[in-house]
């Protein structure tokens, strides 16, 4: 069950009551990843989606690094136990529709519902606000097309969001190395660039050694 950080004993009170009410209180870090194991994995691999490989790896990550288990709620932070992936797909007439992909740490599972939960969001579902109140995700999004270098995302102001936001890329052959670019967006008030870097490295860890990562 989700619980509240006790914000007097917190290190980053000062942090957190500086940022809170900020007008624009994200930031945004980006940067690429070597994905050239995980290629190699999953190339030629029917049974294994590098799509549905990449996202477990990431939000694998995020629920070990806990500032991105955070969320704001009004003067407190709430503690989720675990938080799960929302994404995008593209859709054959070319818009695009959310997906959700529930974590639970066995990725054979993950893949197995991640994949029946594509086929029905591309045989007529989900709505796009099917999960649109829930704040124990992670809102990622893939743009498969460009090599970018910075992402911002759409942002309805008025509304409290806290949720982390995060960007894959178009990935590209930089020497030996496949690279793919990745966009993490955080609230400052519930954590900084070193956390971010964690992540990164936490991803960029199992990203180096898949098979292990990935339980296989």
């Amino acid at each position: 069950m989700p619980e509240y950080l006790n914000l007097e004993t917190w290190s980053r009170r000062l942090h957190f009551d500086f940022f809170r009410t900020y007008d624009h209180p994200f930031f945004n870090v980006c940067t690429s990843v070597d994905v050239s194991n995980l290629l190699d994995l999953t190339s030629g691999n029917e049974d294994i989606s590098f799509f549905i490989a990449y996202h477990f790896l990431s939000i694998k990550a995020a629920n070990e690094i806990e500032p991105f288990r955070y969320r704001l709620q009004g003067e407190r932070v709430l503690v989720y136990e675990r938080i799960h992936a929302g994404t995008i797909i593209l859709l054959p007439d070319e818009t695009f529709t959310f997906v959700y992909f529930d974590y639970e740490g066995d990725f054979a599972g993950f893949h197995t519902r991640a994949k029946a939960t594509i086929a029905r969001a591309l045989a007529g579902g989900p709505r796009l606000d099917e999960r649109a109140t829930r704040e124990d995700l992670i809102h990622h999004s893939v743009l498969p097309w460009i090599t970018f270098t910075s992402v911002a995302h759409a942002r309805k102001y008025g509304v409290e969001d806290s949720v982390p936001k995060i960007a894959f890329g178009k990935y590209s052959a930089v020497g030996d190395k496949v690279m793919m670019p990745v966009s993490v967006e955080a609230h400052h008030a519930l954590m900084d660039g070193l956390h971010v870097a964690r992540y990164f490295e936490r991803f960029e860890t199992y990203l180096a050694d898949p098979f292990a990562a990935l339980g296989l």
